[in-house]
Order: C-alpha cells, then sequence, then structure tokens
C-alpha cells in the first residue's frame, strides 16, 4: 500500500513535533514508532529521510561509547531544534495576541 506524499508530511511533522518534545533526549526507533502509532519499519524508513533533509541525527553509539549492533536514537538535529523553537514561539505569541483582543 502506498501512502501519498501528504500524509507522509503529516507523519514526518508527528516524528518531529514528538522528537522535539521531548529533547534533548534520544529515544530508539521501536519508542518514536510506538508514540506515532506506526510500523517500526516504516518509521525507520521516514527517519532515514529526515536524516538525509539533516532534520533528525541518528545515534549508534550508547551512552558509554560502544555502538549498538542492531538500533539507532534518534533525535533532532541543532538547527531543526532552534527551527521548531521558533515556530512555536510565534505561534503562542498570535494565540496569546488572540486571547486578549
Amino acid at each position: 500500500m502506498k501512502i501519498s506524499r501528504q500524509k507522509r508530511e503529516k507523519i514526518y511533522e508527528q516524528i518531529l513535533a514528538y522528537l522535539y518534545s521531548i529533547s534533548p533526549k534520544a529515544l530508539f526507533t521501536l519508542n518514536i514508532a510506538v508514540e506515532i502509532a506506526r510500523d517500526e519499519e516504516f518509521v525507520k524508513t521516514l527517519l532515514l529521510e529526515l536524516k538525509k533533509k539533516e532534520l533528525v541525527v541518528e545515534i549508534k553509539k550508547n551512552p558509554a561509547g560502544f555502538p549498538y549492533l542492531k538500533r539507532s536514537r534518534w533525535k533532532l538535529t541543532d538547527s531543526a531544534y532552534q527551527a521548531y523553537k521558533k515556530h512555536q514561539s510565534s505561534f503562542q505569541n498570535q494565540n496569546n495576541s488572540l486571547n486578549y483582543t
């Protein structure tokens, strides 16, 4: 089954929003897949596409510096985090101004 480009974009947004909400923590592909209720292999494919766009970073080593054999953790790049933060703050400011009118 093929997913439309528009739906893929929405799922990208879900992934990025979730990674932003837990930043700077890095999560395994499985944790992200469970959170957005998608298949793990599909989420991995999307994460690799986001990595090519330089929006996420793949971490292949554990905190002690030993490489994972079959897993990866993911987090937002610093530039993606800053862009998302800027977008969120402008969105909140816009909503706050609407509440006071």
